[in-house]
């Protein structure tokens, strides 16, 4: 048995990035890791997309400030908060959900996430100032496909969040995979609740 020192415990914010509050396996998969990481004795908080209330569309882009909801308010608060940051979601024509790709699109802002700097010769490359460093997350992403057969057909599927979203904002992140999820015998699904209750009670 593992056990964690005061030092080692975290706190971790969990996204459940599926728009329906129903969904079965990401909401199952983000609950088994939230139990472990409580067991653990890590601090946990937890979201789910489908319950969350704000308009998704980035209307008049950056040029109008667009006063963000409450609910977005909260998940900014959130994720400021954690030091381990997990978003589980359902890969889709091999990205995110329009409504999760919504919630970056209108929170993930200059002054949360990152700075552009303003002088000197990093504004001329358009260089910024990470807001996130220090942080680290888990993105576990579910396929209906086998992720090596969407890999090997269309590409790094996971390359919008993993990198332009949390690496450009200084989080360290690590991915795991789970697919095909419509089709998998229950040993896998075990397989992967092993997974997922591990991570959770490493706060990894």
């Amino acid at each position: 048995m593992r056990f964690f020192s005061d030092h080692a415990k975290k706190k971790i914010m969990i996204l459940v990035g599926h728009p329906d509050p129903e969904s079965t396996l990401s909401s199952h998969l983000a609950l088994l890791y939230e139990t472990a990481a409580h067991g653990a004795g890590h601090e946990v908080r937890r979201t789910h997309l489908g319950e969350m209330h704000f308009d998704p569309v980035l209307h008049q882009g950056y040029k109008v400030i667009q006063a963000l909801e409450p609910d977005l308010k909260k998940l900014q608060e959130d994720i400021a908060w954690c030091n381990h940051f997990v978003l589980v979601y359902p890969n889709w024509w091999c990205t995110m959900p329009a409504s999760l790709k919504g919630i970056f699109d209108r929170m993930w802002l200059p002054g949360f996430s990152f700075n552009f700097y303003k002088t000197g010769w990093r504004s001329h490359l358009s260089l910024w100032k990470s807001g996130m460093s220090g942080k680290t997350a888990r993105v576990m992403v579910l396929s209906g496909t086998h992720p090596l057969l969407v890999w090997l057909l269309f590409g790094d599927y996971t390359n919008e969040i993993r990198r332009g979203i949390l690496w450009f904002a200084g989080f360290k992140v690590s991915l795991s995979h789970f697919g095909p999820s419509d089709k998998a015998p229950e040993w896998k699904k075990n397989e992967w609740r092993r997974i997922v209750t591990r991570l959770g009670k490493l706060g990894e």
